[in-house]
């Protein structure tokens, strides 16, 4: 099988990381990366992906890479991790050429496939062509959801959650603001794209999700956080709290406050200096009333949708043994505790 990731960016790169490291167990046999701009200070970082087998690939056949137009008829699978547009840009190319049987785009790119969580929406996905890995904050408020008020949201009244958004990834300099930015809400009712993203999802299994979102961007380059609020159907006491997040794998807790302390546990430990799970809970923080917890979350910065992207890969190809490998991806990736 073979496989390309168009895009080197931050996510990119992590997705093309965790190819190699999988690269027998998902049976691949050639792993292509497409660079479409290459500026002079980025050849350090090509020729490293060189050193693990990944064959580059680009439409303008420059520095001796592969040529994009060539290659795109001939893998089977891609994952699009291009800027913002790419993936809705490129999808008819996707379309034209029948040997790609499967196709992902990340969390910008609503609208080009069938929007997927790990977890959420598995069955829906298997064997389609396109699928579209929603956002890390809607994984992080989705997974505090299904978490707290089970699978299918089938104990949950009403929940309100605001969003802390840092600005952009540690190695860009475009969108840093220097003051907090609330966003608009979009929906009169649903409020910002974390709720509205949420919120569609579960329609997808026919799940009615009353979710409403609020967001405002910070001066960082760490990590997100969310506050929640959940209004549940039935009471909720600490003791059955504790075993509901011990009992999904994506939730992780810490009994820290500081985020830069939890990003830094995660570039020292995780792999590629990530945190991939869906949410990580300030455990020692909740308020819990009745029927009611508050609280808060922090979020990793894409590491979470990542691993969203090879469970959809796997899906997508139908394999038959992608319950025991997100399994381990699971196990060797994720931590219940920072």
């Amino acid at each position: 099988m073979q496989v390309l990731v168009n895009g080197i960016g931050n996510i990119g790169t992590t997705v093309l990381q965790l190819l190699v490291r999988y690269k027998s167990e998902f049976g691949l046999d050639k792993i292509y990366a497409n660079k479409n701009s290459l500026k002079p200070w980025q050849l350090a970082d090509m020729e490293y992906l060189q050193a693990q087998g990944i064959i580059l690939t680009s439409p303008k056949k420059e520095n001796g890479f592969a040529d994009f137009n060539l290659i795109i008829g001939q893998v089977d699978y891609v994952f699009e991790c291009g800027a913002n547009g790419s993936g809705i840009k490129n999808k008819t190319l996707y379309s034209t050429h029948k040997n790609i049987q499967g196709v992902s785009a990340q969390g910008s790119e609503k609208g080009f496939g069938i929007s997927y969580m790990s977890g959420v929406n598995d069955n829906l996905i298997r064997g389609e062509k396109f699928v579209h890995v929603v956002s890390c904050n809607t994984h992080g408020t989705a997974a505090i959801l299904s978490t707290l008020a089970g699978k299918k949201l089938e104990n949950l009244e009403w929940a309100d959650c605001v969003v802390v958004r840092r600005s952009e990834d540690l190695g860009n300099h475009e969108r840093l603001v220097s003051a907090n930015v609330v966003a608009r809400h979009l929906d009169p009712q649903i409020g910002t794209h974390h709720a509205i993203d949420v919120t569609d999802m579960y329609k997808s299994i026919g799940v009615d999700c009353n979710l409403t979102s609020s967001d405002i961007t910070t001066p960082s380059q760490l990590m997100h956080a969310v506050r929640f609020h959940l209004s549940l159907k039935n009471k909720i006491d600490k003791i059955t709290l504790a075993k509901l997040l011990a009992a999904n794998p994506y939730i992780a807790t810490t009994k820290k406050f500081d985020s830069n302390i939890i990003f830094e546990q995660g570039r020292r430990y995780g792999f590629n200096g990530r945190i991939f799970s869906h949410a990580i809970v300030v455990s020692g923080n909740l308020l819990i009333a009745e029927n009611s917890i508050k609280g808060w979350a922090f979020v990793p910065q894409e590491g979470n949708s990542i691993i969203s992207t090879l469970h959809a890969f796997l899906l997508q190809m139908k394999r038959e043994n992608a319950t025991e490998l997100i399994q381990k991806i699971q196990t060797d990736l994720l931590r219940k505790e920072w």
